[in-house]
């Protein structure tokens, strides 16, 4: 976003043995500290950070020999440091299928598990085995499989609570050794399905559809370009709310919603065998409440905040081409963006009663 100040000290990790080492360190000096990637979902406040920033810069991707794997999937071990949308790119390149509705991402590969990334119907958890991972608590480097992360939207267990520092990832991809044009996932996303002409459940090259997914993006100003302010932000700012069904039937008609899966009650049934052995009866469980997800972007719009918008005399507004973009027009602070954050937030809780969360990181900045 091109706002925020400086950090107190910054530390480089240029291999994992360094990323471990440092961390460690910075822990034992008991300080606050910020372990940062690209930086691109991350915004600091005016007066900058005071403590240590430690820059992750590990490279390394390492295809890994996994016998228990069914024939054709690809297990790659991904050091934290790699440019995502590299990544993306390299794989395609080889024909490698899983992460090519995720091209254009910005960031680096250690990122992508702590808020589970994703877009046009796809997320990293379709695709993550496992990460390695320092634990805070015990100050091991453990093994942590994806179902331990409790990935959900835009969020992990590591978002929500476990400290550590994720020091590689590891995907599951899938070759097509027959296929001189490889294949992609099946497409699982309408407006992608459309950008190319082809229905839900539909598959086109690799290469293919990398270009949609790049066009689609640079169409919302999600593509890094130096001279559109529209690109000058930390991509969606606001997430994409998930409330009661209930709740939902309270907003317009026309407001998208987007069924969200929950958890399966148990079934209310007692095995034979467990009764002859003196268990009590199972009483059915409550169905638990259905969720639904809004769109951010139509809450907003439909608070009366356009595309363009800007308050007076900020440098900082919404993106004339997505509205769930808060962008820097060039001379904006982050104490700019924090106002326009704040307005948003109020104009669609006043509106809908919905309180809008931010997806980027924010650091001594208060909505």
């Amino acid at each position: 976003m091109r706002v925020g100040g400086p950090a107190g000290r910054v530390l480089v990790a240029n291999t994992s043995g360094e990323l471990v080492r440092l961390a460690g360190e910075l822990w034992d000096e008991g300080d606050d500290w910020l372990l940062l990637g690209g930086g691109s979902n991350t915004v600091v406040r005016d007066e900058g950070f005071p403590g240590s920033v430690l820059l992750v810069r590990t490279a390394g991707v390492e295809r890994i020999s996994d016998p228990s794997l069914p024939d054709g999937t690809v297990r790659l071990r991904v050091q934290a440091g790699e440019d995502w949308d590299q990544l993306v790119a390299d794989c395609v390149d080889r024909g490698w299928s899983g992460l090519e509705a995720l091209s254009g991402i910005p960031g680096r590969a250690g990122a992508a598990p702590i808020q589970n990334i994703g877009a046009y119907g796809a997320e990293l958890a379709d695709v993550l085995h496992s990460i390695t991972f320092l634990d805070r608590g015990t100050e091991e480097v453990l093994r942590v499989s994806a179902g331990e992360l409790e990935l959900d939207y835009r969020s992990s267990s590591i978002k929500t609570g476990r400290e550590g520092v994720v020091v590689s990832i590891d995907l599951l991809l899938q070759e097509q050794l027959d296929s001189e044009q490889p294949l992609s996932a099946p497409i699982a996303y309408g407006q992608l399905a459309d950008e190319l002409g082809v229905t839900i459940g539909d598959r086109v090259t690799l290469k293919e559809l990398r270009r949609a997914v790049l066009r689609l993006r640079a169409s919302k100003g999600m593509v890094l370009d130096s001279d559109d302010y529209d690109t000058w932000s930390a991509g969606s700012f606001f997430t994409n709310p998930v409330v009661s069904e209930h709740f939902a039937r309270s907003l317009p008609a026309s407001a998208p919603r987007y069924p969200v899966a929950g958890e399966e009650p148990e079934p209310a049934v007692t095995p034979l065998e467990e009764l002859e052995m003196g268990a009590p009866l199972r009483v059915p469980s409550p169905a638990p409440p259905r969720r639904v997800k809004l769109s951010a972007a139509w809450l907003i719009e439909n608070a009366g905040i356009a595309r363009g918008f800007r308050i007076p005399g900020s440098g900082a507004g919404i993106s004339s081409k997505h509205t769930l973009a808060i962008t820097n027009r060039g001379n904006a602070s982050a104490a700019d963006v924090a106002q326009l954050a704040r307005y948003v937030t109020q104009r669609v809780q006043s509106e809908f009663g919905v309180i809008l969360a931010p997806e980027p990181n924010l650091y001594g900045l208060d909505l």
